[in-house]
């Protein structure tokens, strides 16, 4: 028997190491085009991207991915944005999808950006929260980063926390560990939503409206199908985000979330009683950090 639990968990312990993995790679390397490629470009050493809008352009990951830390450097469109929406996001595919999103809604010039953040657990949504951001995002590149693993996610800034959705699965509210999922960015139209609710349109003689990338880093376990769930779970030196300390922010971190919340947040779902009709979702009632 001692020899057999040897053998299983020298296996768990290969799987692992198999699915364990930091995409280093440049851009070229690790993603693709998927629409709009004639109007885009991968520049420079290949660590460099250029979407370009025309109606849709976008690109996506080569892997599919559960649990880790995914970053991205972003500058946004400069000038006047409005009507335009830059997202980049964690995706799974078909009707009860998991998704986890940051996108960001242009403005007009000189007015601010609006960073929308959203989660989908089996195609079910509907928990934004939105901030503005107290840097120019479009002066120069800024690290936007998603860390997921099976407690907890969160959306970061430049380092800095700005919202946390907690695993409470075992109290009847969904979360997303069942999923593989890829990541995407997309410079796409929605000016039928995006600024002031679609009033203000897109401004074509503005064109052409240009987000730049760097340094895309996927520092995550590879999705194999379901076998990945728990080899992906378990705790070990490759597995690095499943550590303790990455299971609750620390001290300074829920100070610096706490700051951004109290001066930078216009909208968040858990407060919108008239949306849900006095039936806030549930994990609203739940700590998040």
């Amino acid at each position: 028997m001692a020899g057999s639990q040897a053998l299983v968990m020298a296996v768990l312990v290969m799987g692992i190491a198999f699915h364990s993995t930091l995409i280093d790679a440049t851009i070229a390397k690790s993603m693709y085009f998927n629409w709009g490629a004639h109007h885009s470009s991968i520049l420079g050493n290949g660590d460099d991207l250029r979407l370009v809008l025309d109606q849709t352009s976008g690109i996506q990951s080569k892997r599919a991915f559960l649990f880790g830390s995914i970053e991205m450097l972003i500058k946004l469109v400069p000038g006047n944005s409005a009507g335009t929406v830059t997202a980049y996001y964690l995706s799974s595919t078909g009707a009860k999808h998991d998704e986890i999103d940051f996108e960001f809604l242009g403005n007009s010039t000189g007015e601010p950006y609006t960073v929308h953040t959203n989660i989908y657990t089996q195609g079910q949504g509907n928990k934004e929260q939105q901030f503005k951001l107290w840097f120019d995002p479009t002066s120069g590149y800024h690290n936007y980063t998603i860390h997921w693993n099976p407690t907890q996610v969160v959306w970061y800034v430049d380092s800095m926390p700005i919202r946390v959705f907690r695993n409470y699965e075992s109290e009847g509210i969904a979360y997303p560990n069942q999923q593989g999922m890829r990541v995407y960015s997309s410079l796409w139209n929605a000016d039928n939503w995006a600024t002031r609710g679609g009033l203000v349109k897109i401004d074509w003689t503005s064109a052409p409206f240009v987000a730049s990338y760097r340094r895309f880093r996927a520092r995550a376990c590879k999705w194999n199908g379901p076998v990945s769930i728990s080899l992906c779970a378990i705790p070990t030196p490759g597995n690095w985000w499943m550590s303790p300390v990455y299971k609750q922010l620390s001290n300074g971190q829920q100070a610096q979330l706490k700051w951004v919340r109290d001066n930078y947040m216009i909208y968040n779902y858990c407060t919108d009683f008239k949306r849900f009709k006095g039936q806030i979702p549930p994990e609203c009632s739940k700590p998040q950090f």
